[in-house]
């Protein structure tokens, strides 16, 4: 086949090949762009097809769950790992556990993967898992039984040195221990295989806020990048799992005004401000509650408007911090209409292609995942030389490297996102080409 050399060929390449699977593409679509000038710059990326060997995954690996649940009736879910560039280091990235889980939510997730951990400056790779099981409404003993019928099919594939898959969407520290405790038995080995362990088990101080906090970290240095600061900021923020949660605490802590956070069945509203009190009250009781946003209007803490966004209003920044493709042109429209300025995402892609055009048009700031979102991975990683080296860090030492790591990665951005003669900082750029520079350079010095 001949070697594509432009956005169209490399693009229509893909398409015609996997065109149902529309967020992989609409990944793909958003980098392309910014790398393939790069790639045509660079004699060595061409001769070594970087581009489209780096838009293949390496490897997707499927299987069938078949387990019995409590009362004993069988269930059937699908599984899968898609194991995206090793160039760098182990694959790493986490496992979701959702309805909506496939493939092309997968090979998408896979594929930002590569290049948030590229942005970290550590050794990690890409890939993402998971599985269309919905935990929803089940017992704890159901999801113990899943989670060990996963990781039986699973362990065959990971190793601390081959893939580390870490939690994600409904796969957090209980399922991480009942997943690590099946590793475990099955293979006789007691290592760094998976991250988000219990503190008790080899896992890290700051993993769980780390996501998060990372977020406002990266924020803290877009504002001092534009002569502003944090404080006195009034706040949107999307979700009402971790990455929300701790980012509306970070940002609260440091002088913001939140005002909101929500979930699929609605918004949770407070104008004059969410209290560090009431968010560390959701951090501590979501998952033992149905519906926290719902608990916490009933304790005063805000206004519960079901089946509302935080979209239309009016703010200084706004941190989506949901699911992929939340926040649409007619949100971007309301945001800009209302006063936003900036743009964080805390999720993975959660503004559409549409979205992120217009905030572009109208020269607001806005930062992708890949970048303002890298600080679980970050850790993540942190937590993988701890294990290696059977110890554990201090959470302060930790807190203040994934603070440097953040500003690392910001400064990346800011030195390949400026346009010259202009002062925007075109932040998707700036993260798409600084990553793939080090996913290319890694590529071409171990051959084909």
């Amino acid at each position: 086949m001949k070697q594509l050399s432009n956005f169209d060929e490399i693009y229509q390449f893909l398409a015609t090949r996997f065109g149902n699977e529309k967020e992989y593409l609409q990944a793909v679509h958003e980098v392309l762009h910014d790398i393939v000038p790069i790639y045509n710059a660079n004699e060595q990326y061409k001769a070594f097809d970087v581009v489209r060997r780096l838009c293949l995954p390496e490897r997707i690996i499927y299987f069938t769950i078949s387990w019995s649940n409590s009362d004993g009736d069988v269930e059937v879910n699908q599984g899968w790992r898609v194991q995206h560039n090793s160039n760098m280091g182990p694959y790493k990235g986490g496992l979701r556990f959702h309805p909506s889980v496939n493939v092309s939510v997968l090979k998408f997730l896979a594929f930002e993967q590569c290049f948030k951990n590229a942005l970290t400056g550590l050794p990690m790779g890409g890939g993402k898992g998971g599985s269309d099981f919905n935990p929803r409404g089940r017992s704890d003993r159901d999801i113990m039984l899943f989670c060990q019928a996963f990781m039986r099919e699973l362990q065959r594939h990971i190793g601390a040195n081959t893939d580390v898959p870490a939690g994600d969407i409904n796969v957090g520290a209980r399922e991480i221990g009942y997943l690590y405790g099946e590793y475990r038995r099955l293979n006789n080995k007691f290592e760094g295989v998976l991250t988000g362990k219990g503190l008790e088990f080899g896992g890290s101080y700051v993993r769980t806020e780390a996501t998060g906090f990372g977020l406002v970290y990266f924020l803290d240095a877009v504002c001092a990048e534009h002569d502003t600061h944090i404080e006195g900021k009034t706040v949107v923020v999307s979700g009402a799992g971790n990455v929300a949660l701790h980012a509306a605490l970070k940002a609260t802590q440091k002088g913001a005004k939140v005002i909101s956070l929500s979930n699929s069945r609605g918004l949770l509203h407070n104008e004059a401000g969410l209290s560090e009190s009431d968010i560390n009250y959701a951090i501590e009781q979501h998952t033992a509650s149905d519906n926290i946003l719902r608990d916490m209007d009933s304790k005063k803490m805000g206004q519960w408007h079901e089946n509302k966004t935080p979209w239309n209003l009016p703010c200084d920044i706004a941190l989506p911090c949901a699911t992929q493709n939340e926040l649409h042109e007619t949100d971007a429209e309301a945001l800009i209409e209302n006063g936003c300025t900036m743009v964080l995402e805390g999720a993975n892609m959660p503004c559409t292609n549409k979205a992120q055009s217009l905030f572009s048009k109208h020269r607001i700031t806005y930062v992708p995942g890949k970048a303002s979102n890298a600080g679980g991975v970050a850790l993540s990683g942190l937590e993988m030389s701890q294990n290696a080296m059977f110890s554990q860090r201090d959470p302060k030492l930790l807190d203040e490297e994934l603070n440097d790591i953040m500003k690392h990665i910001h400064s990346l951005c800011v030195a390949e996102g400026k346009e010259n003669g202009d002062d925007y900082i075109n932040y998707m750029k700036g993260a798409n080409i600084a990553a793939f520079r080090r996913l290319a350079d890694a590529m071409v010095a171990q051959g084909i």
